[in-house]
């Protein structure tokens, strides 16, 4: 039986090859300037480590890494089409005076490599967090999936199981895809994009269709630099690695089934692209997971309600370690 945190918690392979990135895009050349809402708590820049390194099959892996190096890490895994920028509001907060907090570009997203071919099985993912974990020396990080990201992170679970980790934050996510079940927890706003998402003819068409998603990705209005930043970013990921994402097969519901270790599961009951019964069959597989819903927020609750999702972030992190 799931409990609910509510809102008043207190608050061995060879590592691969790790390079600093030697230049930086104009996405990433803010880390410590206030977003267009205004939600960064600090005035001053929070410095961010920038890494390049190898994932599976020779893939580039762009990684960020800001906070506390030396504390308890926490590393953020984005959705579909997305890439490390959907965790600003996470990495330029107060989680980084207690938290060491690393984001990845998963591959064909952000400034990752993007290899046509290269998506469709879970091992190429597993492997892929498996190289951050030990490149970053990260010592039983706690992983937390948004969206697509939850397909990643069972990935990683299924091959390398959960001992070298704390705990997991599904956050909107989905873990399963390619079956009539699978996309029953899709919002049909979603289902009706999907055949536009992977058109590279048109690219008109291709950006109003992208356009209508990153509109999904949020339930409260967000400013017009918002919106156009998550478009940019978007634009990012090429459609034939957003066709191959929606052509896998996969259910985890065997390997969530077995986790022991702490388990809390995020979701925006406005979400208009992963429903939130998503996230409650989540709470049903996994033996005692933790479930906090956020009656106003959408598919980005850690972007539309930040103060409560990483207060709530930390005080789980706390039962983690």
């Amino acid at each position: 039986m799931d409990d609910t945190l509510s809102l008043c918690v207190q608050t061995p392979s060879p590592p691969a090859r790790v390079q600093p990135a030697t230049s930086m895009s104009l996405l990433e050349a803010s880390p410590g300037m206030r977003d267009a809402e205004g939600a960064f708590p600090f005035s001053e820049p929070i410095p961010v480590r920038v890494h390049t390194l190898e994932g599976a099959g020779g893939v580039s892996l762009r990684v960020y890494d800001a906070g506390d190096l030396y504390g308890p890490p926490i590393l953020f895994v984005h959705g579909f089409s997305q890439c490390y920028l959907s965790w600003r509001r996470q990495l330029h907060s107060a989680l980084g005076l207690g938290f060491r907090l690393v984001a990845v570009d998963l591959r064909g997203h952000g400034h990752s490599g993007k290899p046509h071919g290269a998506y469709g099985d879970g091992r190429l993912w597993a492997d892929d967090l498996h190289a951050v974990i030990t490149a970053l020396e990260l010592e039983r990080p706690l992983l937390v999936a948004w969206s697509y990201g939850g397909m990643v992170v069972s990935d990683y679970l299924r091959h390398y199981g959960q001992e070298h980790l704390a705990g997991v934050n599904f956050v909107s996510s989905m873990v399963k895809c390619g079956s009539e079940e699978a996309f029953s927890l899709l919002s049909s706003e979603l289902r009706s994009l999907i055949p536009g998402l992977f058109s590279e003819q048109d690219e008109d068409a291709s950006r109003d269709t992208l356009e209508r998603f990153v509109s999904l990705l949020h339930h409260r209005p967000v400013s017009p630099e918002t919106q156009r930043l998550v478009l940019t970013y978007n634009e990012l990921a090429p459609a034939h690695v957003r066709e191959a994402l929606c052509a896998r097969i996969a259910d985890n519901d065997d390997v969530l089934s077995r986790l022991t270790l702490p388990v809390l599961v995020s979701h925006g009951l406005e979400d208009r692209v992963v429903l939130p019964a998503s996230g409650h069959h989540i709470a049903s597989v996994v033996p005692g997971a933790l479930v906090s819903l956020y009656p106003n927020a959408g598919h980005s609750p850690f972007w539309e309600d930040a103060r409560r999702f990483n207060r709530e972030l930390a005080a789980f992190a706390a039962r983690c370690w």
